[in-house]
């Protein structure tokens, strides 16, 4: 069952230079890839842009191919709703359950009163985490 809820996120490391987003956007539209949420982290010298995409093991071919370091993440990709205070109450809930969320990130909502999150926690707090979701009534696994 937890391959089913889990998703997949390519992270690759980018130089903090003008133009590169365009190149690596460039390059998965070139091996048709669709993008299913994104994100990037910065510093002053480089940055981690983090992917989910239609097609993992093709995006990881195509970053190798052209001399990006790559790593693949399990994260979960969830719906919530798109109310005050329904992010912190979901965090709370983990948070009460022992669960790290080391990293997250959100876009604009994707029905009507509801929103992606994307979250990661350990490896090792996955199951756990998988568990408290599947058994509330206001988060829904996006599949």
């Amino acid at each position: 069952m937890r391959g089913d809820l889990i998703k997949k996120q390519v992270s690759i490391f980018l130089e903090n230079k003008q133009g590169r987003l365009r190149d690596v956007l460039k390059l998965l539209a070139d091996n048709n890839i669709d993008i299913r949420a994104l994100t990037i982290a910065e510093t002053a010298d480089y940055g981690v842009l983090r992917l989910i995409v239609d097609d993992t093991d093709k995006t990881v071919e195509a970053f190798r191919e052209s001399n990006f370091r790559v790593n693949i993440t399990d994260v979960i990709a969830i719906e919530i709703q798109d109310i005050s205070g329904s992010m912190y109450g979901f965090i709370d809930m983990l948070y009460q359950y022992g669960i790290n969320v080391e990293y997250a990130y959100t876009c604009m909502p994707v029905n009507f009163g509801r929103y992606a999150f994307v979250i990661r926690v350990n490896d090792d707090k996955m199951e756990k985490a998988l568990e408290i979701i599947k058994n509330c009534d206001d988060v829904e696994i996006l599949g």
